[in-house]
């Protein structure tokens, strides 16, 4: 891919969940059954979904995975799972939601690629991540404006309070796997840190491991 990607937020309408698990394991492309759930899967590339659409994390590899418990419940943990490039090594493993959210935030962080998120308000654009442009004069109407912490909701015509807009660190802390047990159909984002072409990647499989020694192997590519 080509330095100085554009990470765009496609404005969609609001969800009560972010993005719930599909309805069954055959909605994904990947499947593995293992003791006491199956588990599903898809590779998603870059592109994290968001309230208001898709969100594209330049410098992850992005994998949902779904867990579809047996009726006496199941657990599982991020570092279970590992992602392994063309058949090689042991994988990478997955990355902190905050490590995810920082790329994006702070594209210059460990030498990082420019990285502008943006999103449309009313014909207009709020860039996130991008250096600031210096003016060449005062009142220069090249010069970049103010950041927000938010995008702001339009006001209501009703008058009607609007739900806050949420920051990249929830939307990347929000979906990714959780740790911990369930008793009913789970889904999470697991981030995997990646600097390579894209084009590189010939093979890609998603690899669970317990500690008690129960493995999988799930083909995504």
């Amino acid at each position: 891919m080509k330095l100085g990607c554009v990470l765009f937020i496609f404005l969609l309408p609001m969800a009560a969940q972010i993005s719930p698990p599909r309805e069954k394991p055959s909605g994904y492309p990947a499947h593995a059954e293992v003791p006491r759930m199956e588990l599903a899967a898809e590779y998603l590339v870059h592109s994290l979904p968001g309230p208001r659409g898709v969100i594209f994390i330049k410098d992850y590899l992005i994998v949902e995975v779904a867990a579809y418990p047996a009726i006496s419940g199941a657990d599982w943990k991020a570092d279970q799972f590992a992602l392994r490039i063309n058949k090689k090594g042991t994988g990478l493993l997955p990355q902190a939601p905050g490590m995810v959210a920082a790329s994006v935030k702070y594209p210059n962080w460990q030498q990082r690629p420019t990285v502008i998120a943006g999103a449309g308000i009313d014909d207009k654009t709020v860039s996130i991540g991008q250096p600031p442009t210096v003016g060449r004069f005062p009142g220069d109407p090249t010069t970049s404006r103010p950041i927000p912490s938010r995008v702001p909701e339009p006001e209501s015509p009703t008058g009607e309070g609007q739900p806050l807009e949420m920051t990249i660190d929830e939307i990347c802390r929000r979906q990714a796997l959780h740790d911990g047990s369930f008793r009913k159909p789970v889904n999470g984002f697991l981030y995997f840190e990646f600097s390579g072409k894209l084009k590189s990647i010939h093979a890609l499989e998603l690899l669970y491991e317990t500690a008690d020694g129960t493995k999988a192997t799930l083909t995504l590519l």
